[in-house]
């Protein structure tokens, strides 16, 4: 903004026209800017705000109004200076203007007709102002930002409300509380800001239904569900803050009070995982909140995914198990499948944040609750056919998981990992059978497991009841495959054959002094099996001879000693 419009505009006798000219202008040129270098000569930023400020403060056109909320959108996209701008009157004239008030005003103003556009415009104002200064996030955590905003929220049903006032009243809400960790717990316990979140959510799933009065996903929605995309970016936002407020909570032991409210938010994020929206692309953000919430709720609150079969035979897409609807596990997998589609070729960081929350949702699910680990044993480990090929081999989700076991990215190899692990209850033997011990050594090596289990060989947490149940095939190589690989060789011609005793001491002294020089050159480190379990350097190779039985990898169990 040029500094004689600035000069205008703080003029007292400038016309509200003139002011509509100038802002428009200023709207036009910056409609798509971040920073506004112009305003640094002076002090052009502070005095651009607070005539803005002024203006807003007086009764104005309601057309002047929306203008310079506009303007003071865009102004306020840029961080320079903004904390140092922003002050508590500030932020209370634009919470004003964007209806977030006390409970005690908004019932005074109840049948006052209300501007959308106008409270549409201050509220993207004070999303941008609580995103870019310190100062408002800690003014909007603690004033009666959040409390104004439920109030709306609780008014939703009972007026037309647009989408995107719902999606900017959420997106507030998120801001405040991804940015200012304190409003966190007063958003969830002295505003009981969890049970109106669920309660918009599932009102707007009933909407979707063209059934207000159903149950809705409080007890399970019955028939599909089809989201609107505008519908679909609400409820993103509305998980984002449930994340925010529930993301410490996943203690196994829970009162009467927190297992209820975890039980009704895993019904809902199941109906979530199920419906659809208008664009692929909208089901996609909404498949990933759901399962970023699923990484939130309490553990033992999961079972919740899996329903009772329906007694009705008609209803579509059904996948049953053990009189159990799987429909939600399979989503899961799904979407596990397309994200290790993009993972495998990508960088870490981008792994991470791809596989990182259903690998551990599905941990959770496997390690918590017997007929989900069965069910999702069967699909990542079902009776092994394929003996003639590398458990990293092929495109399987076996092979898939088992090719990350080695990958340089610790945090989903270990997901990885303790996901498969689970999955063999935790047996070594097992385990080595359905991903070789190569590409289990560092799993095994973490938990002191290298030896074997020294007692039980299956974890503490699981029945003693066999889930194995080997394949012809299988059974036909099992004694000739090699556990280091996990699949089968074939015969190989001994290298030694024909040699002399004299000729094999001398290889043998010959690969002895070759490991030697690489481990004092500190290329390699020889190891043995510890006490614990766990490798443990030795200081000459020499030293691996003296316990070598105890060092062999032990093959595979058959299916018969897996109970």
């Amino acid at each position: 903004m040029e500094a004689t419009d600035i000069a205008l505009l703080e003029g007292s006798k400038t016309s509200h026209g003139e002011v509509a000219n100038i802002l428009s202008k200023f709207q036009e040129r910056n409609s798509n800017s971040f920073t506004f270098p112009e305003l640094d000569q002076n002090n052009g930023r502070l005095r651009l705000w607070k005539c803005l400020m002024r203006f807003l403060s007086a009764p104005l056109p309601e057309y002047l109004t929306k203008d310079i909320l506009v303007s003071l959108r865009i102004l306020s996209r840029d961080k320079q200076d903004i904390n140092d701008i922003v002050n508590v009157q500030y932020v209370d004239l634009l919470l004003k203007h964007a209806g977030i008030v006390s409970q005690e005003e908004a019932i005074k103003r109840i049948n006052e007709n209300e501007n959308f556009e106008v409270i549409l415009e201050a509220l993207k104002c004070l999303s941008n102002i609580v995103f870019n200064s310190p100062k408002a996030q800690r003014m909007c955590g603690t004033n009666n930002t959040m409390e104004g905003i439920l109030f709306r929220l609780r008014t939703y049903r009972d007026r037309t409300i647009p989408d995107e006032l719902k999606y900017f009243d959420m997106k507030m809400l998120f801001l405040i509380t991804a940015l200012h960790s304190d409003s966190r717990s007063l958003l969830k316990d002295e505003l009981h800001g969890m049970t109106y979140l669920m309660e918009l959510v599932d009102y707007e799933m009933k909407q979707a239904l063209g059934d207000s009065e159903s149950h809705g996903a409080v007890g399970g929605v019955a028939s599909s569900l089809k989201l609107s995309n505008q519908q679909g970016l609400l409820l993103c936002e509305v998980l984002k803050v449930l994340f925010n407020i529930c993301c410490k909570d996943k203690g196994l032991h829970l009162d009467e009070e927190a297992e209820a409210h975890g039980q009704r938010l895993v019904c809902i994020l199941r109906d979530l995982l199920l419906a659809t929206t208008s664009s692929p692309e909208k089901q996609l953000d909404l498949q990933n909140h759901t399962v970023n919430m699923l990484t939130a709720v309490p553990a033992p609150c999961l079972s919740v995914l899996v329903t009772p079969h329906p007694e009705k035979d008609n209803v579509e897409n059904l996948i049953e198990y053990e009189g159990s609807n799987m429909e939600a596990i399979v989503v899961l997998l799904h979407i596990l499948q397309s994200k290790l589609d993009v993972a495998e070729a990508a960088e870490t960081q981008i792994q991470t944040e791809a596989l990182a929350p259903v690998l551990t949702v599905l941990v959770e699910c496997a390690r918590n609750h017997r007929i989900l680990r069965k069910f999702l044993r069967l699909q990542i480990l079902p009776p092994l056919k394929e003996t003639h090929r590398r458990p990293e081999e092929g495109n399987s989700l076996r092979n898939r998981l088992c090719r990350f076991l080695t990958s340089p990215n610790a945090h989903i190899k270990n997901l990885v990992a303790e996901l498969l692990f689970i999955l063999c209850k935790e047996n070594v033997g097992r385990m080595i059978k359905y991903t070789g011990y190569g590409n289990a050594a560092g799993l095994l090596a973490n938990r002191g497991l290298l030896a074997g289990r020294r007692e039980d060989d299956e974890g503490p947490n699981y029945s003693s009841e066999s889930e194995d149940s080997d394949t012809e095939e299988y059974k036909k190589y099992r004694h000739e495959m090699n556990p280091v690989t996990g699949c089968w060789e074939p015969p190989r011609t001994n290298p030694m054959e024909g040699m002399s005793e004299e000729q094999k001491e001398y290889e043998a002294v010959q690969l002895a002094n070759l490991m030697a020089k690489l481990s004092s050159e500190g290329l390699v480190q020889p190891c043995r099996i510890g006490e614990d379990g766990r490798p443990e350097p030795v200081d000459h190779i020499l030293q691996l001879q003296d316990e070598l039985p105890r060092q062999q990898v032990r093959p595979p169990q058959s299916a018969e000693d897996d109970s």
